[in-house]
């Protein structure tokens, strides 16, 4: 298994804890059924930080275009109500629009480690080989169910009204590591040893990769909300 699709849209922000009720019932209700309704995307997963009050959402998809999409622009420039009034609580967003450049086992299971990095001046070579390599290795851990790296690449295309809502121009994570599992001491040890910043730089990072992680709150695919 791998995940679903070339691509995917990965990000994370927090919610002010007044509307963190409100927002889980629209994600679940109103905002995977929309966007999984559009043509291409085949999966929206969010997970719950295990301490603080952030999130990651991941939709995979079929291809890179769909991100600049006729149909996704288009709902994009046309936020419901309720999107609309939730949309300015979005704080501290990071988005990526990525390429999948590696998957190997499940995009889905009870916890996810995500470790945003950027490769280092004349490091990218060195970096993007350790990761494959080391995603075939963390994917059949015991403990773990699957392992990822995506990269950012910015579509052709305007800022949106959901965008503009949110009120700031968003950031992005050049590169993405996603690590899957069912044990969360699995995913910490793999966060201290084999994707410690240490071994991150020794093998071409840039210094300052970001790490989380999460517990899964809910997923779904077209099938489940159509």
């Amino acid at each position: 298994m791998a995940l679903m699709g070339q691509a995917a849209l990965a990000m994370w922000w927090n919610m002010a804890p007044e509307v963190r009720a409100d927002f889980e019932d629209w994600h679940a209700h109103e905002h995977f059924p929309e966007r999984l309704g559009i043509p291409g995307f085949h999966r929206g997963t969010r997970w719950s930080a295990v301490e603080g009050e952030g999130m990651f959402v991941m939709y995979e998809m079929r291809a890179f275009d769909v991100l600049s999409s006729p149909a996704y622009v288009a709902r994009l420039n046309a936020p419901t109500p309720w999107s609309t009034r939730l949309m300015p609580h979005h704080r501290d967003m990071v988005r990526s629009q990525c390429r999948v450049l590696a998957s190997c086992g499940g995009g889905v299971a009870r916890h996810a480690l995500t470790v945003r990095l950027s490769p280092a001046p004349d490091g990218d070579e060195a970096l993007r080989a350790f990761c494959r390599t080391t995603i075939d290795t963390l994917a059949m851990r015991p403990g773990l169910t699957g392992a990822h790296l995506l990269q950012h690449e910015t579509p052709a295309m305007q800022a949106t009204t959901e965008q503009k809502i949110r009120g700031n121009a968003d950031r992005w994570a050049d590169w993405v590591l996603v690590v899957c599992g069912y044990d969360r001491s699995a995913l910490e040890a793999a966060s201290d040893t084999d994707l410690a910043d240490a071994a991150l730089l020794r093998h071409g990072a840039a210094a300052g990769p970001v790490r989380g992680l999460y517990a899964l709150a809910c997923t779904a695919t077209p099938a489940d909300v159509t």
